[in-house]
């Protein structure tokens, strides 16, 4: 649905993306990340056809952004960081007025279906004015998806909200990936995790990183790390540990036992959980040590 190929921006003597490439098929729901300067809104403003690349080239569902503007925009619904709302309209009539903008022919049919899609049912004839700040981020998300279009483009959904607030964008989200394809920009790493199914990340205007979340931490730890904690005390066993197939490091844990790094794409825990019961040394815990998308945006970012 999203193909970006070898696109490079600059602004005079600066570049902003440097042969940028990914895809974003459909039904999926990426994550863009990428710290401030990055070339993440570049990007966006790219897809969304508010500026041309200088090489290179992005296509929506099949449409040229540059070349083919007008098709690709209207498979495009876009929310930017700042909902462009009118205040002193109704949220109905709000969405009927942007139906109309995007040259939807059944607006009032369009209209209800987008309030039902983001849960304002009961919200449709309020002043858009007196809603709160998650009511009027469901109506952007209402008006990004009033002409039904097949990419949602959301640049920080969340940003400015409560936790609660958060928590029912993040779930609104979550629906709308079922039927759409979906990518969005956040700083709130911890919503990464749990919207995502894949994240690219940016940085100087190069991709860095482009995987599942999982994989990711995989990758950036070196490995899959277990905390191990046994009922003996000995120099033996990480020694005999590290001599295991597949197990890459084992160090001590910050307050006891050992934290273990076995190979990507290996899974060691029976054969060490063997090796201690058949030593005595009395297994006592065995557990997965995640690395958290902080830290693998901070290494990948910042190295």
């Amino acid at each position: 649905m999203i193909d970006v190929e070898h696109i490079t921006k600059q602004y005079g003597d600066f570049t902003a993306l440097r042969d940028v490439s990914f895809h974003v098929g459909k039904g999926e729901v990426v994550g863009f990340l990428g710290p401030n300067g990055a070339g993440k809104t570049t990007t966006m403003r790219i897809l969304t056809g508010f500026m041309p690349p200088t090489s290179g080239r992005a296509r929506i569902a099949g449409h040229d952004v540059f070349y083919d503007s007008l098709e690709a925009r209207r498979r495009i619904g876009y929310l930017p960081e700042t909902a462009p709302l009118y205040n002193e309209m109704t949220v109905r009539g709000y969405l009927e007025y942007m139906a109309r903008l995007r040259g939807v022919k059944r607006r009032k049919e369009s209209a209800g279906m987008a309030l039902e899609a983001v849960h304002l049912e009961e919200r449709a004839h309020t002043i858009i004015a007196k809603l709160s700040k998650g009511y009027r981020q469901r109506v952007g998300l209402a008006q990004a998806l009033v002409h039904d279009p097949d990419v949602l483009i959301l640049d920080e959904p969340t940003i400015g909200l409560d936790p609660k607030q958060i928590l029912e964008v993040r779930e609104l989200i979550r629906e709308l990936g079922k039927d759409h394809t979906v990518i969005l920009s956040t700083h709130i790493l911890p919503e990464v995790s749990q919207i995502c199914s894949r994240v690219i990340i940016i940085n100087e205007g190069y991709i860095v990183a482009e995987d599942s979340p999982e994989n990711l931490t995989a990758l950036v730890s070196g490995g899959e790390r277990l905390f191990i904690d046994v009922d003996t005390v000995s120099d033996e066993i990480p020694r005999a540990l590290r001599q295991m197939p597949y197990v890459v490091n084992v160090e001590p844990g910050r307050h006891k036992g050992y934290e273990v790094t076995c190979a990507v794409g290996t899974d060691c825990r029976a054969e060490i959980a063997r090796q201690i019961v058949s030593n005595g040394w009395g297994l006592l815990e065995m557990r997965p040590v995640g690395v958290s998308l902080e830290e693998v945006f901070l290494k990948l970012t910042t190295e």
